[in-house]
């Protein structure tokens, strides 16, 4: 993993606030935070975790510069502030523990994702970042993962840079993307950073550059006489289909990008393999989400591949996790002392937890229990992982083509009703997760305590 150029100044305002007063009054004990998401969003029966590798560099490498701690000085808000906060942050280090569900492994409502352990002012100065990383590349994540399976094995390439919220975000979009199985992406930067491959035709603009449809057909193939891949849909997509045989099998593929996507398919189907072009790949692209894909798939539409841009790399149905970051225990007088919210609808359960998984004899996965991290005699598979001791990354996390492998056997062993698109009698099916009669016990008796 390179070094991650972060600044300290990515958070929010009220994460600083608190630290200044946690100093003010020496809360420097340590606490654990847990991150996940209270309630899986419409139409997401389970989701995708990612972003951990950023999430970690991050932490590994958060610091602040004089001129950081300069301008926060200025602000009216520290004008009273002790000096000694600013000695604190340009000092900052994050030195703590931190526990995660592996990239690619598919994760559930109320299933903590990362467990931080560190001083409570290293541990709440972290939450945004977190949860920004985490929330963002996990929806993606899960996106991608629908659409794939929509695919029933046709390639999905991401072609979302262009209409993500920012570049940044596409280059995160893309990596998410892969994750969740896509063969590859547009966007040549996350190709550059992440080693995804990259994929690419040419615009309606190129062959609008030329006098003649022909001519721009013929300038791209003598550049690239292996590689290319003609859009057929500028002017007319048949007419070009016929054009298009002009080149014989080396021809890579063709790309149709509006209209009737099935029909005109088919069409050019039969002239390439007429021409004897029948290895030519067709692409379709167009606004495409999975329930488009899942229709021309089901229809027979002979199409090899598809480029889906906005409603993947946006999440257009889903454009938001609720992933959340509280405080379940804090060290007092060398006790751990739990901790939990009461509010209605967004009561937190207690302490340092862990996740154990089942699989049933048909190799599919079949329950989650969550529990106290130091139990031991529940059933299953423990998910959370340690990923960072002392602030130093574990050595050893994978690389990004194991992560997009680990999610594909996910995808295998989730139960099928998980991954319909289409089940009106219980959709979306619900996985069942469920908490230990200790982890309950604590709840209760905290609450119970807090109420009185």
């Amino acid at each position: 993993m390179g070094k991650a150029r972060m600044l300290g100044l990515a958070t929010d305002l009220y994460q600083l606030t608190m630290a200044a007063a946690y100093l003010s009054r020496g809360k420097t004990a340590r606490a654990t935070f847990e991150l996940f998401v209270r309630k899986l969003p419409e139409q997401r029966s389970y989701l995708i975790a990612a972003g951990l590798e950023q999430a970690l560099g991050y932490v590994r490498d958060l610091s602040f510069s004089e001129e950081e701690t300069a301008y926060l000085r200025g602000l009216p808000i520290f004008s009273k502030v002790d000096g000694g906060f600013f000695d604190y942050l340009r000092d900052f280090r994050f030195s703590g523990e931190i526990e995660a569900v592996p990239e690619g492994r598919a994760v559930f409502a109320g299933e903590p994702l990362v467990r931080v352990t560190a001083p409570l002012i290293e541990a709440q100065i972290v939450e945004t970042f977190l949860l920004a990383t985490i929330n963002f590349q996990t929806l993606i994540a899960t996106k991608a993962t629908r659409v794939v399976e929509a695919g029933q094995g046709r390639a999905i390439i991401e072609f979302g840079a262009r209409r993500c919220h920012s570049f940044g975000a596409a280059l995160y979009a893309a990596r998410a993307a892969f994750i969740g199985g896509c063969v590859g992406t547009s966007n040549v930067e996350a190709g550059f950073q992440f080693g995804i491959p990259v994929f690419g035709t040419a615009a309606h603009s190129f062959t609008l550059a030329f006098e003649q449809e022909i001519d721009a057909f013929r300038a791209f193939y003598e550049v690239f006489p292996e590689q290319t891949t003609l859009l057929l849909d500028t002017y007319d997509t048949i007419r070009a289909a016929h054009l298009a045989t002009e080149f014989g099998s080396g021809l890579r593929g063709v790309r149709i990008d509006s209209g009737d996507l099935g029909g005109l398919a088919r069409e050019v189907r039969e002239i390439l393999d007429r021409a004897g072009m029948t290895g030519t790949k067709i692409m379709a692209s167009s606004d495409l989400n999975e329930y488009k894909i899942d229709e021309l798939v089901r229809s027979g539409a002979p199409i090899d591949l598809f480029g889906v841009g906005t409603d993947l790399s946006t999440s257009r149905d889903v454009p938001a996790l609720g992933g959340v970051y509280k405080l379940v225990e804090i060290m007092t007088d060398g006790q751990a002392v739990p901790k939990m919210k009461l509010s209605r609808e967004k009561l937190t359960y207690p302490r340092r937890k862990q996740v154990w998984r089942r699989i049933g004899d048909d190799g599919r996965y079949c329950g989650d229990t969550i529990g106290l991290a130091d139990e031991r005699e529940i059933p299953g598979e423990p998910l959370l992982q340690q990923v960072m001791v002392e602030g130093r990354i574990v050595p050893g996390l994978p690389t990004l083509q194991e992560v997009q492998a680990v999610a594909r056997e996910e995808m295998e062993r989730l139960p099928l009703e998980l991954k319909s698109l289409h089940n009106p009698a219980s959709y979306p099916a619900i996985y069942p997760v469920s908490y230990s009669a200790r982890l309950e016990e604590e709840r209760r008796k905290l609450q119970h305590e807090l109420e009185e």
